[in-house]
């Protein structure tokens, strides 16, 4: 049949009709391809940056679970709360346990000022000294660095009253417990066997 035949009304609802085709077509290739699964690239992910635990921050405040011990409220060996004595090393517990026993005797009681401390708190330490001293290198005389440090390991503890720190030189060995560094009367360690000799002191906490 040819187009120019059709009476008007027909060829106009044959136009209708495509057009409402052609309208279909369009409609439906749109959610054909809203329908296709996308491919999308995902952003690389932003760089993490772990913190680095061997840094103290300038806000970093040592607590007593950093082995603290409070100014002014020095502990006893027999302590069974405080990180300061718990976290010690077990021999030199005992040992000051025995000790502590013996000078009680003698009317003296052993005022810990300073025993285990975490890794973080002896590099504040040094920090403060740095900053209170002028220099790392006078810093370095009286505060050990943390990998050096016999209180980060549990291995020594800091004495706070004159009469035991001179009981302890005395008759520490006895137990093994010796002053280990000359310039530091309040600082003792297990250094040697029971009843040996202690071994030479230390100039500073240089070594």
């Amino acid at each position: 049949m040819v187009e120019a035949s059709l009476p008007g009304p027909t060829r106009r609802r044959r136009a209708l009709v495509l057009l409402g085709a052609a309208g279909a077509l369009l409609f439906g290739g749109t959610l054909a391809l809203s329908a296709m699964p996308v491919s999308v690239s995902a952003a690389p992910a932003p760089d993490v940056v772990v913190p680095d635990e061997g840094v103290v921050g300038a806000d970093f405040s040592p607590t007593v679970a950093d082995g603290l011990v409070d100014d002014g409220l020095p502990l006893t060996i027999s302590n069974t709360s405080a990180p300061a004595i718990v976290r010690l090393d077990p021999d030199l517990r005992r040992a000051l346990t025995e000790a502590q026993a013996m000078a009680a005797d003698d009317g003296i009681r052993f005022q810990i000022t300073s025993g285990w401390r975490s890794e973080a708190y002896q590099r504040w330490l040094m920090t403060d000294a740095i900053a209170t001293l002028g220099s790392e290198e006078a810093a370095r005389e009286i505060v050990a660095e943390a990998d050096a440090s016999s209180h980060v390991t549990g291995r020594a503890v800091d004495i706070g009253n004159l009469d035991a720190q001179e009981w302890l030189e005395a008759y520490g060995q006895g137990w093994g417990l010796c002053r280990t560094y000359a310039n530091e009367s309040w600082h003792f360690e297990r250094a040697t066997s029971p009843g040996g000799d202690c071994p030479t002191m230390k100039t500073d906490a240089r070594g």
